[in-house]
């Protein structure tokens, strides 16, 4: 099955910039994660909310919140320059920290501009915390990635992946509970648009 993504064109909401604490970038003015802000359910598989904006408020700030239903491949972007024609150079990145908690496990693709479209693309598993958040570190070394083998094998390397990378994108194909709290990619700081 060839998984493909939607643009959507999300309206923003309008909030505060949190202040910035020692050694933590500000949050965007616009509702963000991390100066994510871009957080979308791409209206493939059946999922809660079916498509735009995952982001609501939060105790502190923002969070993103999804559930996938059925079993059938389900697809969540988040844009890493927060526009879709946007794209980040992550070689020189050791990967990436995500504060999360997933029911069950799912797959992250780290997609690159050039090769957008399409299942066949680089991906780690992203294991269940059986309901509970957690924070884990994801490596972008070449053998902790791989590619879902029922979505076929990418056509481009991973490093081509990595130094254009466009967004990483979350896929999973059993129904989910999901809530992403943060996501921090080492020696990248989102643009706030």
């Amino acid at each position: 099955m060839a998984l493909s993504v939607v643009v959507l064109a999300v309206p923003a909401l309008v909030a505060p910039a949190a202040a910035a604490g020692p050694g933590k970038s500000r949050e965007c003015a616009t509702p963000s994660i991390d100066r994510l802000q871009q957080w979308l359910a791409s209206g493939e598989g059946t999922t809660i909310p079916a498509t735009g904006s995952l982001l609501v408020p939060a105790r502190k700030g923002y969070t993103a919140k999804v559930t996938f239903l059925n079993d059938e491949w389900h697809v969540v972007v988040v844009w890493l320059g927060n526009q879709f024609e946007a794209q980040a150079d992550l070689s020189r990145s050791a990967g990436f920290r995500l504060t999360y908690s997933a029911t069950e496990d799912l797959y992250v693709q780290l997609r690159p501009a050039s090769h957008w479209s399409g299942g066949a693309q680089w991906a780690t598993r992203i294991p269940s915390t059986h309901g509970r958040t957690v924070t884990r570190f994801f490596s972008f070394r070449p053998q902790a990635w791989t590619h879902v083998p029922e979505l076929g094998e990418p056509a481009h390397s991973f490093a081509a992946a990595l130094s254009e990378a466009r967004g990483l994108v979350f896929v999973g194909k059993t129904a989910n509970e999901l809530e992403f709290r943060g996501l921090r990619v080492h020696r990248y700081t989102p643009p706030c648009l």
